[in-house]
């Protein structure tokens, strides 16, 4: 098996994993909801002093506008929190992106608050595996990469953005601005699963809410000269479900609308969620779904706004892909610990980097689980094992051929 040049066997030994539980430890003891600004803004503070470690410049970015349709159907603006920049050595010719994000799905009122040892080696808490380990492991690799002679002719932006787990609809400009022109990217999502496994080609993802408009009228007096929403809702749940094929599945999750038994109801919203694993299929659902709406509107004589659409692009693997792809399990093989890959149906900020012609592995975090679930738990050792994984990535794409 090949053996790691002198360069590189430095570069391991500088990896420094004594800090990284506590910081996981810390991160995690700070409720950092998608809404909870005030938990938000503090974890923010929080790694600007850990990347402060790092050459370059620490900025928060302001949140991009983001709206949503409340069970009213009326479009209301939603604050989020601001996001962290890092930019080392903007005028390299090669430059790269790491991301993670520091919101979780658990809001101040969630009772999953604490952290706890299962065993000896595996911690369960909020933000543990998705993604506050992920971010430790990003500030061990690039302290360590700072190390080496080959950091001096590259350069790279780390994002952490505040809304991953809601979309990333205020920092999706912000992903956009910082891919261009990157020769690749790593985001530090947990693995697939707790062995390491990586996610390779991903679905995408969209949401739409439709706000139905009909016409109120009593359900006994005179039902004839109502039109019903909740009913043109239900149409339209039903078509949308029709739309589903091989590669598109189609959820439509919830309808709001109605009031008294006796009214005939004038306003209905429907939320769906769609997850198509090809581009074309996108686009076949948006002609469908156009084509749904007409109908429905002339068959129940209502009125439909549409609010929103695709969050995140399919994300296949193209050949520059598949080299990325290559590097990451050829480097973790010689570190002892091999990998592998599987498709996968959830989607994070990989897909909006790749949908930027940028090559991207995004399971480059911890080793855990139980995501986005009170039982979530992060592998301890893993820390570790893939900061060094990402030092070594790094150097190779630093010192090798472009992808």
């Amino acid at each position: 098996m090949q053996q790691f040049s002198p360069s590189e066997t430095a570069l391991l030994a500088a990896v420094d994993a004594s800090p990284m539980l506590g910081q996981v430890q810390a991160w995690s003891a700070v409720n950092t909801g998608t809404g909870n600004l005030a938990g938000l803004a503090e974890q923010a503070a929080l790694l600007a002093d850990a990347f402060a470690a790092l050459p370059g410049q620490v900025t928060q970015e302001e949140p991009g506008p983001v709206s949503s349709v409340g069970a009213d159907g009326t479009e209301r603006a939603i604050e989020h929190g601001k996001h962290l920049v890092l930019r080392v050595r903007p005028e390299a010719q090669r430059r790269f992106l790491l991301t993670g994000h520091m919101d979780t799905v658990f809001p101040v009122s969630h009772p999953f608050q604490q952290q706890t040892w299962l065993d000896d080696v595996t911690l369960n808490g909020p933000g543990v595996a998705d993604m506050k380990g992920g971010i430790a492991v990003i500030v061990a690799a690039l302290k360590a990469f700072e190390t080496c002679e080959a950091a001096a002719q590259v350069g790279y932006d780390v994002m952490i953005n505040s809304d991953e787990e809601t979309g990333s609809l205020s920092s999706a400009p912000l992903i956009a601005q910082l891919a261009r022109g990157k020769a690749a990217a790593l985001t530090y999502e947990p693995s697939a699963l707790p062995d390491g496994t990586l996610a390779g080609a991903r679905a995408g993802s969209g949401n739409w809410s439709l706000t139905i408009h009909g016409r109120s009228a009593h359900a006994g007096r005179n039902p004839q000269d109502g039109r019903n929403a909740v009913v043109a809702a239900a149409a339209l749940a039903l078509g949308l479900k029709a739309l589903e094929r091989e590669g598109l599945s189609v959820n439509p999750a919830k309808i709001d609308g109605g009031s008294a038994n006796n009214v005939v109801p004038d306003l209905a919203v429907l939320r769906f969620n769609i997850r198509p694993r090809e581009l074309d299929l996108a686009a076949a659902f948006e002609a469908g779904l156009a084509e749904l709406i007409a109908q429905v509107e002339r068959e129940h004589e209502v009125h439909i706004h549409r609010h929103g659409g695709m969050s995140r692009p399919p994300k296949p693997l193209d050949a520059r892909a598949e080299k990325l792809f290559g590097i990451v399990e050829e480097c973790s093989a010689l570190l002892g610990t091999p990998i592998s890959r599987i498709s996968s149906g959830g989607v994070c900020d990989g897909n909006n980097i790749a949908a930027c012609g940028v090559p991207v592995v995004d399971t480059m975090g911890v080793r855990g689980g139980a995501i986005h679930s009170p039982d979530e738990f992060l592998i301890v050792p893993s820390l570790e094992e893939r900061a060094k994984l990402s030092a070594l990535v790094l150097h190779r794409l630093a010192t090798g051929a472009p992808l």
